[in-house]
């Protein structure tokens, strides 16, 4: 984990690239100091985990999770006879889940180092108990993501590819036909991969969508606040960052003030987590 020192920061934007998203309007925020997790929680860390508790997520108790079709065998695809109205690359796959991301027929085997996906937000919660932390607020991932920085676009500044450098894990190429994979991922990366920000932290955006702690509104106050929860009750949870399948055509959210939602119980092949704490955290 790396300390946060606490601070004062502009969240959201004036300049919402989302509006129905909720990204404005910028407001002042104080936050104390915490702790976050360097990395994503990889799957190597969940499945310490799932060992030491006998943890079942509930894309396995549900039987299917989500997955993007691009990433699918033509014999998982063959199965399938249904989608999202709205997304039509949106798959319900039987058997996805964090041990399986792309259906029965895949394997983490070789993605250890990669970020768990098919997790929901009661699974972090979950994780994050047993590790002795907790999920980061809304407000201390969006501090977190500017590394120090005050009204930019990602962790690093205002332009996507400073130096023609890649610094995030997102699509290229035309969505969501074709992902060229200039960035050198077609789908998840290494928790590690890319330069990390201000804080020391990695993937902020990209890489895999992160659970944050608050439940999602779209109507937010423009006064100063202190230490922000979000609202005391709500239907979806805030999720943060984007991910590999955001392409500015379709998804802008890899941006430190983008934000989207899901239902607690929520899982997809592209949506993880980190961890936040108050305290240092204990020697693993």
């Amino acid at each position: 984990m790396v300390a946060i020192p606490g601070g004062v920061f502009t969240m959201g934007t004036q300049e919402p690239a989302i509006p129905q998203d909720g990204e404005g309007p910028a407001r002042r925020v104080h936050l104390k100091s915490f702790y976050m997790d360097q990395y994503e929680v990889s799957n190597e860390q969940f499945e310490r985990f799932v060992n030491s508790t006998g943890h079942v997520t509930e894309a396995e108790k549900f039987g299917d999770s989500f997955v993007f079709e691009g990433m699918l065998s033509e014999a998982v695809k063959a199965d399938i006879h249904q989608a999202v109205a709205a997304a039509p690359w949106w798959l319900p796959v039987k058997g996805a889940n964090w041990k399986h991301p792309e259906g029965p027929d895949s394997s983490i085997s070789s993605r250890m180092d990669h970020p768990v996906l098919h997790v929901s937000w009661n699974d972090a919660v979950a994780f994050c108990r047993w590790a002795g932390k907790r999920l980061p607020t809304e407000a201390e991932w969006e501090y977190s993501c500017r590394g120090g920085l005050e009204n930019r676009l990602f962790p690093w500044g205002n332009k996507l590819q400073p130096k023609g450098q890649h610094y995030t894990n997102i699509w290229q190429g035309e969505f969501p036909t074709n992902n060229t994979a200039e960035d050198g991922y077609k789908g998840t990366a290494p928790v590690t991969a890319f330069p990390p920000n201000g804080f020391g932290l990695y993937n902020m955006v990209g890489n895999a969508w992160e659970w944050t702690s608050d439940w999602w509104a779209v109507q937010h106050s423009s006064q100063e606040l202190h230490n922000p929860q979000g609202p005391s009750s709500g239907t979806d949870r805030v999720k943060k960052g984007g991910s590999y399948m955001c392409h500015k055509s379709y998804c802008y959210r890899y941006r430190c003030a983008a934000r989207s939602q899901n239902t607690p119980d929520s899982s997809a092949s592209n949506l993880g987590f980190r961890c936040a704490s108050d305290t240092p955290p204990e020697p693993q």
